[in-house]
């Protein structure tokens, strides 16, 4: 595989005191080798369910894309789909697509469960990397910090941040496709991180927005480690559960981890 990841998350100190679980959730797809697809998703402290509507929302996002490439027949369209960059209207429009199916997903689960759809409310960041370009989209806060060979840690959108403290755009928001941030780039990322805003305080500098790169580095060269996935694991977990991190953060944490290994391309 050209692509390495990894994606985990762990619940905060917050939530461990009140019994509460985890209401993070990540996780990615690599296809036919040369693309990737993340995503993570953060629930609303507010809502009751929110735990159930981010792992939703993942899996819808991830499934849209998995469902095109298990058909053989649409494997060669699926590749040639992706194999220039798209425009930002195309990308615009792709996610919108993909925005307005985790809704229906989380209508469907609120009706069948008895729930208010904001019951299930959660951010949402998604992202599509190939060897060459690279898309995504942000609703809420939370982050996706990439590296290409050409520059350093770069931070691609600015958290949407409200008047209030904790207060942001949710999936299920009036406005969330409007609020929708959406941007691609026409040039290779090396690194991709994406996080929920668990992690902001630690990995942003708040004043300006830059990544700050002695917590981006560690990870980086962790993905390049030749481990199997139980130590990949371990270590990742023992990070997200340290005391030094939650000394500094006590809310749900999750990491997704992108590399791309040129070490791989036969």
């Amino acid at each position: 595989m050209k692509w390495k990841a990894v994606a985990r998350s762990a619940i905060g100190t917050s939530h461990e005191n009140q019994g509460i679980v985890c209401q993070d959730y990540g996780d990615y797809r690599i296809f036919q080798d040369v693309i990737i697809v993340g995503a993570v998703a953060d629930g609303a402290g507010s809502a009751k369910h929110s735990d159930v509507g981010a792992k939703l929302a993942v899996e819808t996002v991830l499934k849209c894309f998995s469902d095109i490439s298990e058909y053989p027949e649409k494997q060669e369209e699926f590749e040639q789909g992706f194999s220039q960059p798209l425009s930002k209207e195309e990308a615009q429009k792709v996610f919108a697509e993909i925005v307005n199916k985790v809704i229906t997903e989380l209508q469907k689960q609120a009706d069948e469960k008895d729930y208010f759809i904001n019951d299930l409310a959660c951010t949402l960041l998604v992202f599509l990397a190939t060897p060459d370009w690279f898309a995504a989209m942000q609703i809420g806060d939370g982050f996706i910090v990439m590296r290409s060979q050409e520059s350093e840690y770069q931070l691609l959108f600015q958290p949407d941040k409200g008047e209030f403290a904790n207060e942001t755009t949710f999936i299920t928001s009036a406005n969330a496709v409007k609020e929708m941030q959406v941007t691609v780039i026409s040039e290779k990322q090396e690194f991709i991180c994406a996080s929920t805003d668990g992690l902001e305080k630690v990995a942003i500098r708040l004043s300006d927005w830059e990544p700050f790169s002695p917590f981006f580095k560690p990870l980086e060269e962790y993905l390049h480690e030749p481990v199997n996935g139980e130590e990949k694991d371990k270590y990742l977990m023992e990070f997200l559960n340290s005391e030094r991190l939650n000394s500094r953060t006590d809310d749900d944490k999750t990491l997704l981890l992108c590399l791309f290994d040129e070490s791989k391309i036969r």
